[in-house]
């Protein structure tokens, strides 16, 4: 099916339902980029570059936006199930299309457990929780939100308006409950480890500026993707930079970075707001945060499953949507499969994280790396929308370059597309 073929199936009984707005949209796209990183990130770039950090948080939240705008114009122009994969296809033909699908493989399906793990690990260093308890809890966050997101993405989106508005009100009580403890001399010095080591904590920043992509694969269950899409992009990028800003800025203010902390900062930093139940208040914070991105990340990327097997790229039994909620439950429950054999192998190896998360953070890079050059394709030269696509691909490999040996990852998922996809191609002329 070509990319303007997707209107024609808004006939079809099997399609997605309609019912999305910018008011669901933009908590949704706050949920799959505000992730746990916010929790021990200001805390740790701080350690790295000081006081001057704040220089990392606002470079990175500045070229935040030249991204989310790209996708959002991507999306007004091309509202499909597919996201990335679709403008691919759009841009540069139907073989990269597949090649983009299978490279997303190697990122939600591993990169969504290591987020409730991470989430759940932060409750666990906070509350003092066994090992098996913390997977438990990081098992339950995702099933919750398989569970939601298979009863219907309205009722899923709203249950993220209200998780949002939680995080939100949370984060703005730590903020102004530490703003009398801010002292100036805590600014001083201002970059005692050098400026190259502001450019070693933007790298680690960008991890907390990835999963805009997320949002484009719900547009065909916008009401109106062309406006609101890019309003919810819009709006969430400034939101979280505002947020991230924020956070950063108390937690260098107040000192709440350092070898005393320990792994869970954020708790530091309210522990003298709100004593004993600071404890309490950053586990619930941290719950919060973790099941955002998770519930967001798990809705768009069913879709992106569900559109390639329409496409004809994965397996059909994916394309099957529910007869009551006309959710991609196939693609839901497949996901869930392999979500349960992720934390059973962290259950049993005990694996670092903060290794296994480079492999999938390099895969997203490569992603957006392909989708801004689709917008440098598909947007007329010299307009705002070309220069924000060239701007955000210049960016991305800049960023990349950074990436390590991990910076492997998506070439070999690509071959593995791309050999899929000759496969498949050899099939049909058989036939």
């Amino acid at each position: 099916m070509s990319i303007g073929d997707y209107r024609e199936r808004q006939l079809d009984t099997h399609t997605l339902r309609r019912s999305l707005t910018w008011i669901q949209g933009t908590p949704m796209t706050i949920g799959a980029v505000l992730g746990s990183g916010i929790l021990v990130l200001p805390a740790v770039t701080a350690d790295i570059s000081g006081p001057a950090a704040l220089l990392a948080w606002l470079l990175m939240s500045l070229l935040s936006f030249p991204i989310a705008l790209t996708l959002g114009a991507l999306t007004a122009k091309l509202p499909h199930a597919g996201g990335i994969v679709a403008y691919a296809r759009e841009a540069f033909g139907p073989s990269v299309g597949a090649i983009v699908g299978w490279l997303f493989l190697g990122t939600i399906p591993i990169g969504v457990p290591i987020v409730a793990l991470i989430g759940s690990n932060y409750i666990g260093t906070v509350l003092g929780l066994t090992s098996w308890q913390v997977t438990l809890i990081g098992a339950g966050l995702v099933a919750l939100s398989v569970t939601l997101n298979i009863r219907g993405v309205e009722l899923a989106g709203w249950v993220q308006v209200l998780v949002i508005a939680l995080i939100a009100i949370l984060l703005t009580v730590a903020i102004l409950a530490a703003l009398p403890h801010v002292l100036i001399n805590n600014f001083q010095p201002f970059a005692p480890h050098g400026w190259w080591s502001v450019g070693f904590s933007a790298v680690m920043i960008f991890w907390c500026f990835v999963g805009w992509e997320m949002i484009a694969h719900l547009a065909e269950e916008f009401t109106n993707p062309k406006r609101d899409v890019p309003l919810s992009l819009a709006l969430a990028a400034l939101v979280i930079a505002v947020l991230y800003l924020a956070v950063a800025f108390v937690t260098i203010g107040t000192r709440a970075y350092g070898d005393h902390i320990g792994l869970a900062p954020l708790s530091m930093l309210v522990g003298a707001i709100f004593g004993r139940t600071a404890a309490a208040f950053t586990a619930v914070l941290a719950l919060l945060i973790s099941f955002a991105t998770i519930h967001t990340n798990i809705a768009g990327f069913s879709r992106m499953i569900y559109a390639q097997a329409r496409q004809g790229d994965f397996p059909k039994i994916f394309s099957k949507i529910h007869r009551t909620y006309q959710t991609p439950a196939a693609a839901l429950l497949g996901l869930a499969a392999v979500f349960a054999l992720v934390f059973l192998a962290n259950f049993i190896f005990h694996p670092n994280l903060g290794t296994i998360i480079k492999w999938p953070s390099a895969i997203f890079i490569a992603l957006y790396m392909i989708a801004m050059a689709s917008g440098v394709k598909l947007f007329s030269i010299g307009t705002m929308n070309w220069w924000t696509a060239s701007i955000s691909l210049v960016v991305c490999m800049i960023i990349y370059g950074f990436s390590g040996w991990a910076m492997l990852f998506p070439l070999v998922l690509g071959v593995v597309g791309w050999m899929m996809s000759k496969r498949r191609y050899v099939v049909e002329v058989q036939r």
